[in-house]
């Protein structure tokens, strides 16, 4: 007897082929499972989504092809899972395929079953350490206590807004505990925004629950990771080894069978949107998971919680708790009773002229180094300038493949684009005029880590060592290991100052540091971008938070912490409400623009992008695409906006175009942009789009 499975297969973005693809197959093969299959002339991984009997209507018996092989000993994916892929692929305008073998770790695809089963002994089937008891749990505050039984209760998804040091983390744990000891099999999803942030709470989660659960309990995923680390995570996670998942965006696509609880920590944090591939939000998804995996236990009475955890919540998410979608949880006091930083504006209109950093902020730094204290100074930039320049014939460091200007990077005297990765070293002289005093224009990292160590030379630790100043970028951070190498030195005590970008500003847990400066932060006062200001308060507020975490050692220095921040506009508005640290004031103001605006949340927005070999290319499909519109459902609910550059418009000498598309309703965007899609494929054709590279639907766009 023959069964006609339906298989899902990584087929390119808009091929056509949306859903899955017919194969023959003597077995029953239960939805969910990993088999392989031919496509074209090669042999790919695909899931079966269902496996009828009968043959569907139409289809050539005799032109199927047969399933080859199916990875045996291996559990089929659940329903859940295959709905949250299915939801997914839906909303951000993908095809199914694309997002569920996007969701499968790569190595997966290439083993045969032999290789899986030697996978699945070394990292499934040897048995974990046993647990030794339980690990010391420190006590909890009042609000601590307070949001864990409010948690206990919950049905909605839950906001926590925590002030920076208020112990969200502690609160992470004794959910986590009390969601593994309610279910045997439970497991539950830890996500953070950046790879950075992963070491410091691994070690924390290893430390709390391997005593309890054995080695083997915490795994992490992220795109850090090897291939092969990857897959034996995501066995683990996907067979019930690993109770406890922690990882980056990709990880709220993970299979967790027992998944009942997600916590979505630094919620606010744009790094959780995908802007490659399937543009989806991992915050978004992990709500949507949440509210999945509740339903299918409802008939157990239990349930699987989610909660996002910040200081600076998402406006999207704080308006969500307003309207009580959401159960927000106020955190406001510090663990041990520490104040947050005061806010000392320098006003750099009053500073020499030429002055990178202000004499004032350079004193108080030297003055904490004195006392045995920390300082942080930020500096959303990296490299030694944005750009090199000869001031005699305007030449600038411009990238041949971008319409962008490579960095300039002094230790490694090299020009490098941070688009493309084209790198040269610097030339001797302008390439043009033949001078040879170009200098750079700007700063980044390097030069202030450069400046702080020249105007603190003279400064002495109590032990009469000198000061040392230290740099961590993506730059500093680039090798195998040196993350972990450099967080220890900072919270060893063996740096004084780190000058860094905003991968210093967030979730840290730095003891000793008692002063943050933030350098040029006046940029993102007055950005283009609608959500400039909410990115820049988390910013300042975040990284304001590294300081004075540690109650008992401010005390015992005898200190008060403080943010520097320094900038040409002291009187805006947003730092009145940073002072106060009053998020509530800043997000009702933010808010009430929007509204008036008809922006996010209160309106929803798409954008149709283009990718070509010309501008004019790129420009004419996306009119053409926005000509054949009219008449299609919903088409009178939506407001199609003129096509217009991106504003870095050529990358990699592609050219970049986007045509923004909003609606009031989110349903009726929706249906207008899956009704569309037959239209965007076939305007490829037209000789007017005749260039035409790749398009790609980005919902909900954090970046307009």
């Amino acid at each position: 007897m023959a069964f006609w499975p339906n298989v899902v297969v990584a087929t390119p973005a808009h091929s056509g082929v949306a859903e899955g693809l017919c194969y023959r197959s003597e077995l029953l093969l239960a939805p969910g499972t990993l088999v392989r299959v031919p496509l074209g002339a090669r042999e790919v991984l695909g899931v079966v989504w269902e496996c009828p009997e009968v043959a569907p209507a139409g289809l050539s018996e005799a032109r199927t092809r047969d399933v080859a092989g199916v990875l045996d000993g291996l559990p089929a994916l659940n329903d859940r899972w295959r709905q949250l892929v299915q939801f997914a692929a839906r909303y951000y305008q993908r095809s199914l395929g694309e997002v569920a073998l996007a969701a499968l770790p790569p190595q997966l695809r290439d083993l045969n079953n032999v290789q899986l089963a030697r996978r699945l002994k070394r990292s499934v089937g040897e048995p974990a350490t046993p647990p030794k008891g339980a690990a010391d749990v420190p006590p909890l505050s009042d609000e601590q206590r307070a949001a864990l039984e409010a948690l206990a209760d919950a049905r909605a998804p839950v906001l926590l807004f925590g002030a920076t040091g208020s112990g969200k983390t502690e609160v992470y744990l004794q959910a986590t505990q009390r969601a593994l000891a309610e279910q045997a099999q439970a497991q539950v999803l830890v996500m953070v925004p950046e790879i950075n942030l992963t070491p410091q709470l691994e070690a924390r989660f290893r430390e709390r629950f391997e005593p309890l659960f054995g080695a083997g309990a915490v795994v992490c995923l992220h795109s850090g990771m090897t291939p092969a680390q990857r897959l034996a995570s995501w066995l683990a996670a996907h067979t019930g080894r690993a109770r406890i998942v922690l990882g980056t965006r990709m990880a709220v696509l993970a299979s967790l069978p027992g998944l009942r609880l997600i916590v979505v920590d630094e919620e606010h944090d744009p790094s959780y949107k995908s802007q490659e591939g399937a543009r989806y939000s991992a915050r978004d998804l992990a709500v949507y998971r949440a509210k999945l995996e509740s339903e299918a236990l409802a008939a157990q009475g239990a349930r699987c919680q989610v909660v996002l955890g910040s200081a600076t919540p998402s406006l999207e998410s704080w308006h969500a708790a307003e309207q009580g979608r959401y159960l927000r949880l106020a955190m406001p006091a510090r663990i041990g009773g520490g104040a947050l930083p005061t806010l000392r504006l320098v006003d750099m209109n009053h500073q020499p002229k030429g002055a990178v950093l202000a004499p004032p902020l350079v004193a108080a730094v030297a003055e904490r180094i004195e006392r045995g204290e920390q300082c942080l100074v930020l500096l959303n930039r990296r490299g030694y300038a944005p750009v090199l320049a000869c001031h005699d014939c305007g030449w600038k460091s411009a990238c041949p493949h971008c319409s962008a200007y490579r960095v300039f990077h002094k230790l490694d005297r090299s020009l490098r684009c941070h688009h493309c990765g084209f790198a040269e070293r610097v030339p001797r002289a302008c390439p043009d005029c033949g001078n040879l005093d170009i200098a750079p224009v700007g700063r980044g990292t390097e030069q202030i880590e450069e400046q702080l160590a020249g105007l603190l030379a003279e400064v002495k630790r109590p032990n009469g060592a000198p000061a040392r100043v230290a740099r961590m970028d993506a730059d500093s951070t680039r090798h195998k290991g040196s993350l972990e190498a450099q967080l220890a030195t900072m919270h060893s005590g063996e740096v004084d100052v780190l000058v860094g970008t905003q991968m210093i500003a967030k979730g840290h847990d730095f003891r000793r540091i008692s002063l943050v400066a933030g350098i040029n932060a006046d940029a993102g006062l007055f950005a283009s971008d609608y959500r400039g200001p909410e990115r820049l308060f988390a910013l300042l507020m975040q990284a304001g938070g590294r300081a004075g975490r540690d109650a008992a050692f401010m005390s015992d220095q005898g200190a008060a912490s403080e943010m520097w921040v320094q900038t040409w506009y002291p009187q805006h508005p947003l730092f009145d409400a940073l002072r106060r640290h009053d998020y509530p004031a800043f997000a009702a103001t933010q808010l009430a623009e929007r509204e008036s605006a008809g922006m996010p949340p209160f309106g929803h927005q798409a954008l149709l992008r283009a990718d070509a070999r010309t501008q004019q290319a790129a420009q004419a499909w996306l009119n053409a695409a926005a000509q054949a519109a009219p008449g299609l459902p919903h088409f009178d609910h939506v407001t199609l906006y003129p096509a217009v550059p991106l504003t870095i418009q050529r990358v990699a000498n592609v050219e970049r175009a986007q045509m923004l598309v909003e609606s009031a309703s989110r349903g009726a965007l929706q249906r207008f942009l899956a009704a569309w899609q037959p239209t965007l494929l076939a305007c490829r054709s037209l000789p007017e789009a005749k260039g035409l590279i790749r398009f790609a639907v980005d919902m909900d766009p954090l970046t307009v």
